[in-house]
């Protein structure tokens, strides 16, 4: 069963939350630390809010959390709440078709029963390190204290010298 990539990206993103435990997270932060788009990671956010996932604070000082205990929250019930949406959105009926979706969605459910057994804090106390699609280790940056892996437009900057200007 292969399930789309906003649902591994919304598991990644409440196993973040859960990791921060109260504390509001910044959705900019979520999206440099895991690797995923800034769009991405927002949309993902405001999708696992309607579900009731993650609460969000709008402001300067605002940012997201968990809105249930990781404990209660079941990865089958993420995945139903995000491949529902994916699907409801690239499928379109016609009733030939009725009775293979009937199968596909019994099978989905019973892929999905298995991922009931697992909780957002069972993968937040397992998971390794956070690292990026690549498979590369996310390093603490020194000077603020941030992970991440600075972009190669960063790089490049940091080695310019002032009378050489930066090719954008």
């Amino acid at each position: 069963m292969r399930l789309c990539k906003t649902t591994n990206d919304a598991v990644r993103i409440l196993v973040d939350c859960a990791r921060s435990g109260d504390d509001l997270v910044k959705v900019a932060e979520i999206s440099e630390r895991l690797g995923i788009t800034p769009q991405n990671t927002f949309k993902i956010v405001h999708l696992l809010s309607r579900a009731g996932f993650v609460s969000a604070v709008r402001g300067r000082y605002g940012g997201v959390r968990l809105a249930l205990s990781a404990s209660d929250i079941r990865v089958g019930q993420v995945v139903r709440a995000i491949e529902a949406t994916a699907s409801a959105a690239r499928r379109e009926k016609d009733q030939a078709g009725e009775d293979f979706d009937q199968m596909v969605g019994d099978a989905l459910e019973a892929f999905i029963q298995v991922l009931d057994a697992n909780t957002i804090a069972d993968m937040a106390e397992t998971a390794e390190p956070l690292t990026k699609p690549s498979g590369r280790r996310v390093r603490a940056d020194r000077q603020s204290g941030s992970t991440a892996t600075p972009s190669p437009a960063r790089a490049r900057k940091s080695r310019a010298t002032p009378t050489t200007p930066l090719r954008t």
